[in-house]
């Protein structure tokens, strides 16, 4: 420890008394540290709920989407599959049809999206068979027409598993409007229905065969794309980016995040809208250290002035002042880390703040840490100390020594 950083921890922590500066900086610190805990516990919550929609989200659907600029033979990917299969990443592929239809049971009618599936291959991509609570996940039917529904949407038509349902497409809405002809309507049977905790999907999907599908579109056989599972979900976009450098040209690359970039971008938002405000408590702890420091400087002007008369430069009487401020800002930063580490961690293991189970999916308010917060947060707390030590070190540096010795 140097003579700078010495004096600032005796500046900053009196061994004899407590004076009134001293108490102002111990306030700063723990404003600091509130601040700190504050922020680790809020964006620890932002990111459980990330995860946990994320989850959601990609037991659901696919990791990639590759969907062709123009209706294609399937066929036409052949090259791509066979890329696709080089890859060790990969899990697995399938090709699908999505569009909306109209579904009328009863006297209840809904626009929908149906989405055409190869029930060979519609478990390497999704994880739609795991979210079964009715029936069973498959497209046979008495006629192949067999439909897998949301448990929100079979509440709302009225309709279980074994019902039959009428779904009108769009492909024949244009004769029907012109009196030409009939509209494009098909009857399925509803072989199962599907929870996936999440309402929009509960409510608006519902999956056929894929041939089923390509009829109800009136699609000639051709396909809209391939969908795509991979083993890790951290290599998405660099699998995605591989792809695109490829077959960016005749080929959309869309990774999971790419589906719902409007929900994650609301996500984000928030997120770093919470990150500023919190931050606010750390500025008014630094306001307190300003204002502390600034006193400080005035308790010590003789101390600074014997100091410059046996040598002491301006930038050593600034690093003082400056290292008080940093001092702050470290033991801030670490009170606030365990103590914010510690709530989370509480939070996960014995549930300090419940949910109730009968409303939400989840029995507690979800948590998880990240390193880059860890990490973030503290530079923060230090950083915004730092900035108010500047002055109150600027002003200490700045006093003539003669004049400082004379007046005290």
């Amino acid at each position: 420890m140097n003579i700078e950083q010495s004096i600032a921890l005796r500046y900053l922590i009196s061994k004899r008394r407590i004076t009134f500066v001293t108490a102002i900086s111990f306030i700063s610190i723990i404003g600091v540290m509130v601040g700190v805990a504050a922020l680790v516990v809020v964006l620890s919550v932002f990111n459980g709920f990330n995860g946990l929609v994320t989850s959601i989200l990609v037991g659901f659907d696919p990791h990639l989407r590759i969907e062709g600029k123009e209706l294609r033979e399937r066929d036409s990917y052949e090259s791509l599959t066979k890329e696709l299969q080089t890859l060790p990443m990969v899990q697995g592929y399938a090709p699908f049809v999505m569009g909306k239809a109209l579904v009328v049971s009863r006297s209840v009618n809904r626009v929908i999206n149906v989405k055409g599936m190869d029930e060979a291959t519609i478990d390497a991509v999704s994880g739609l068979r795991g979210t079964m609570v009715l029936g069973e996940l498959s497209f046979r039917g008495a006629k192949g027409n067999g439909m897998v529904i949301g448990l929100t949407l079979a509440d709302r038509l009225g309709v279980v598993s074994g019902d039959t349902v009428s779904v009108v497409s769009p492909a024949g809405s244009e004769p029907a409007l012109l009196q030409r002809g009939q509209p494009l309507i098909r009857r399925f049977v509803i072989t199962g229905i599907y929870e996936s905790n999440n309402k929009e999907y509960d409510a608006l999907y519902s999956f056929v065969s894929l041939t089923a599908g390509q009829e109800l579109f009136e699609l000639n056989g051709k396909i809209h794309g391939l969908e795509v599972r991979l083993s890790d979900l951290d290599e998405t976009n660099d699998v995605a980016s591989e792809l695109t450098e490829r077959y960016g040209a005749s080929f959309r690359i869309l990774t999971w995040y790419d589906l719902h970039r409007e929900l994650y971008s609301v996500m984000e938002i928030e997120r770093w809208m919470a990150y500023v405000i919190l931050c606010l408590i750390i500025g008014v702890a630094s306001f307190n250290l300003l204002g502390s420091l600034t006193i400080s400087v005035i308790e010590k002007t003789r101390d600074i002035g014997i100091l410059k008369a046996m040598g002491a430069n301006r930038g050593l009487v600034q690093r003082i002042f400056m290292y008080q401020g940093l001092l702050v800002g470290i033991l801030g930063s670490i009170g606030g880390l365990v103590l914010g580490i510690v709530i989370v961690i509480l939070q996960k293991e014995f549930h300090l703040v419940p949910l109730d189970p009968t409303v939400y999916i989840i029995p507690a308010i979800p948590v998880e840490i990240r390193v880059m917060d860890i990490v973030l947060v503290p530079l923060t707390a230090i950083g915004l100390s730092s900035l108010a030590a500047l002055y109150p070190s600027r002003r200490a540096g700045s006093l003539i020594p003669v004049e400082a010795i004379r007046w005290e």
